[in-house]
């Protein structure tokens, strides 16, 4: 069966375009062209493998969708931006997207946006490059095969972003990873210049973990370097 994407952008003519695109490599494709729409063919019998989301529209933006929508859908979401709008791009993933990309986009980047994020939502966990056993460190317990983390026994609800950033990080506690390190094996995709997505998702785990009740600052930021999971109790 094919998968179902869901194209949601005010300009008709970019819509189609990508849509045609996408259709050429294997995908059904619905649109929307304004938040109520989307809203609609979300609640409707098609279920949908990820969302293509334009941040300005008319009445209701993208931000406003994806927050109405966040936590309770899971669906994974490349945000659409302008190109020197960094504010909206931190916002859409402090907001919970998987990823963005800015206007105009080549259908060939967002092809390989779309495919990273499937291969990284993929509950098998066969593209993963960290061992598939659970591992626990500081009352944090991550298990690759349920894709479920718990802080002292509490769940923890990741994005599959998120979740693979701690993992990497759990089984390489004590040992620096460079931003672009996780921008690869994340994202899939080259770390490229003011590229703020591994930062937002780093932070958002952090707020996560504290929130479940872990207390300690157990990432660390190195300026210059990247992040660390600290290996010793504090």
């Amino acid at each position: 069966m094919k998968e179902r994407l869901l194209l949601v952008d005010d300009d008709v003519e970019l819509c189609e375009l990508l849509g045609d695109y996408l259709r050429h490599e294997g995908y059904e494709i619905d649109y929307a062209h304004n938040a109520a729409d989307a809203l609609k063919l979300l609640e409707g019998s098609h279920p949908y493998s990820l969302m293509v989301l334009d941040v300005m529209m008319p009445g209701q933006s993208g931000l406003e969708l994806l927050q109405q929508l966040r936590p309770r859908v899971q669906l994974p979401v490349i945000m659409l931006t302008g190109r020197g709008e960094e504010i909206d791009r931190i916002l859409g993933l402090e907001m919970g997207a998987d990823d963005y990309l800015g206007k105009p986009c080549n259908p060939r980047e967002l092809l390989a946006r779309i495919r990273a994020i499937r291969r990284r939502s993929d509950q098998s966990g066969q593209q993963t490059e960290f061992p598939q056993q659970p591992v626990e460190l500081h009352g944090i317990r991550l298990d690759p095969g349920l894709r479920e983390v718990r802080v002292a026994a509490v769940p923890v609800e990741l994005t599959s972003a998120e979740f693979n950033v701690l993992a990497y990080l759990l089984h390489n506690a004590g040992r620096v990873m460079t931003k672009a390190e996780l921008t690869e094996r994340v994202l899939h995709r080259p770390l490229t210049a003011y590229d703020r997505a591994i930062d937002v998702h780093v932070s958002r785990l952090r707020q996560k973990l504290q929130r479940a009740g872990d207390s300690q600052e157990l990432i660390k930021t190195l300026r210059g370097e990247g992040y660390l999971l600290v290996q010793e109790a504090q």
